[in-house]
């Protein structure tokens, strides 16, 4: 990121039964802000310049379109597995295959 482009944020809602939406979104201090308040709630941040950008097109409220369903489905996925949930009706929660999963706080790629 060049030192002339901003800094963005977004975050989703999901409820675990209907489409993720999209509930915040910043640039510069209003990005950090977002992302003070999710460390703060132990949060997991993943951290995507490029899938920022497509979420950033949204309005507060939008669901996320259904191009990025699987994409945000795998990150949803391993946000839940990090904090020990599993999706209702799953008795036993198992580690996803490391290969298959996005890294959350950690490099882009």
């Amino acid at each position: 990121m060049s030192a002339n482009t901003p800094r963005q944020a977004i975050a989703l809602t999901y409820d675990g039964v209907t489409t993720p939406t999209l509930s915040a979104k910043g640039d510069d201090d209003l990005a950090e802000a977002i992302l003070a308040i999710a460390r703060e709630h132990d949060v997991p941040i993943y951290e995507n310049a490029e899938l920022v950008k497509l979420l950033a097109r949204l309005e507060l409220g939008d669901a996320i379109p259904e191009a990025l369903y699987r994409t945000i489905a795998e990150i949803i996925a391993f946000a839940w597995y990090l904090k020990g949930k599993c999706p209702a009706g799953f008795s036993d929660c198992q580690a996803p295959d490391q290969q298959d999963l996005p890294r959350l706080n950690g490099p882009k790629h």
